[in-house]
């Protein structure tokens, strides 16, 4: 029965299995020499910033980030071919990942220096948690994901908070300093000294000069490790929320090119397509008669 279902599955079908899944040997094997790869590239992009290195291997970093670019793109593009909603994959956190990280070396060829932007490749390294098949990182990852996601209207709410919060001190500080040598010469510089200190960062390149200001300022110092600790809070306690969920797998879903499936699905959650489109009927026939 196994060789009956191998026959019937495409070229494209193989190749999506090869790219995309880490399950099979060969899409192991792939991914592996895959993570191998991005990890020369990276340490090629670092090297060829020192200068004595740049000088005495030149040639040879620009012909290996030539090589693996060309690599990443034949393999971008096999991506492409293998799913069957391309623009599910192309416009996929992933898929702009893989685009990102082979368009700055054509850009060189017009632009100089802009090869250094490769480093973005470094993302791609976040497919080890799939190769390897640490879900339990993978599905820790998503917990997170989804706490942030749950949490973006506190947060905004919270960053307006803050953004209005430091208009008014940076204002209130202008009005006190005025005439100082603190360097509060203006309302936008000041502002930029009140997120320096509300977040308690201090470069010190501003500061209060007059008695008032430097008590406004201890007073805004110590707001700011409240202030630090709420949006800690909020995302903390959707991730409580979330933490009952079920575990993931690393299977990809070959419509939508979405992972993060529970570990007994057969259906994509967010697409709905079958997961795996090369079951046996009778597999099929048994899974429904399960989910009934």
């Amino acid at each position: 029965m196994a060789q009956k279902n191998l026959k019937k599955r495409s070229k494209r079908d193989l190749v999506h299995d090869i790219i995309f899944e880490a399950e099979s040997p060969a899409g192991k094997t792939f991914d592996v020499a895959l993570l191998i790869l991005i990890v020369v590239s990276i340490i090629a992009v670092m090297l060829e910033t020192i200068p004595a290195y740049q000088e005495k291997y030149g040639k040879i970093f620009n012909y290996t980030e030539w090589l693996l670019t060309i690599f990443f793109t034949i393999e971008y593009f096999l991506r492409i071919y293998s799913v069957n909603r391309p623009k599910k994959y192309i416009f996929s956190f992933f898929g702009l990942v893989d685009l990102l990280s082979i368009v700055p070396t054509y850009l060189s060829i017009f632009f100089a220096g802009t090869q250094s932007l490769l480093i973005i490749r470094a993302l791609r390294l976040m497919r080890v948690f799939r190769v390897f098949k640490l879900v339990g990182f993978l599905s820790q990852g998503q917990l997170i994901l989804g706490a942030l996601r749950a949490s973006r209207q506190k947060i905004a709410v919270f960053m307006l908070f803050i953004l209005l919060l430091v208009c008014i001190f940076g204002s209130v500080m202008y009005l006190v300093e005025t005439g100082s040598d603190g360097g509060f010469d203006s309302i936008p510089r000041s502002v930029y000294w009140a997120i320096v200190t509300l977040t308690t960062v201090g470069y010190g390149d501003i500061s209060p000069q007059t008695p008032l200001g430097q008590f406004i300022a201890s007073l805004i110092m110590i707001m700011g490790y409240a202030i630090i600790a709420v949006p800690t809070g909020i995302v903390t306690g959707e991730i409580i929320k979330g933490s009952h969920k079920e575990s993931v797998t690393t299977q990809s879903c070959q419509e939508c090119s979405r992972e993060g499936h529970d570990s007994d699905a057969v259906f994509c959650k967010y697409c709905g397509s079958i997961l795996n489109p090369h079951f046996d009927e009778e597999l099929m026939e048994e899974n429904f008669d399960s989910l009934m």
